[in-house]
């Protein structure tokens, strides 16, 4: 089943190559891509391109979600989580990039080209992708996320 129709990717001059394939991937599984960019393998600021998925996924349908790849998907990680509303994980095994889905709700998953090679990424991405969020006492918690978020000064 298809819990999302559209993602949104970035990455970083580390993760372009990575990225570039996983885009390739996303299309022939039938997802529409968006690409907030790089556009190269040359030295950029990382922040930039988290920052425009972040954005894009925060104003976006419930039927989109992100990826970010940099070199270890912290960086990304830690950008896309400044932006409200943004819930992002950085996974290198499949379990997590399942239970971030089901447990958090997570609408954004990173991981790091220099971590991860292009075969277990895609694995990441097909657990992350078809794993539904489980509601119930897991909504309790990302509700209690919420709520610092929006309380903070």
């Amino acid at each position: 089943m298809k819990i999302f129709n559209t993602v949104i990717i970035g990455a970083d001059s580390a993760g372009y190559a990575l990225k570039e394939q996983i885009k390739e991937k996303l299309a022939a599984d039938g997802y529409s891509v968006i690409d907030k960019g790089t556009d190269s393998d040359a030295s950029c600021h990382y922040p930039i391109y988290g920052g425009a998925v972040a954005e894009a996924v925060q104003g976006a349908n419930a039927d989109t979600c992100g990826i970010l790849v940099c070199g270890t998907g912290v960086g990304m990680s830690m950008v896309a989580n400044k932006y409200k509303g943004i819930r992002a994980a950085c996974c290198s095994d499949t379990f997590s990039a399942r239970m971030t889905r089901a447990h958090n709700d997570a609408n954004i998953l990173c991981f790091g080209a220099r971590v991860v090679g292009y075969g277990l990424a895609c694995d990441l991405v097909d657990a992350f992708l078809s794993t539904e969020f489980e509601g119930g006492r897991h909504q309790v918690r990302v509700d209690m996320i919420t709520d610092i978020e929006n309380n903070q000064k």
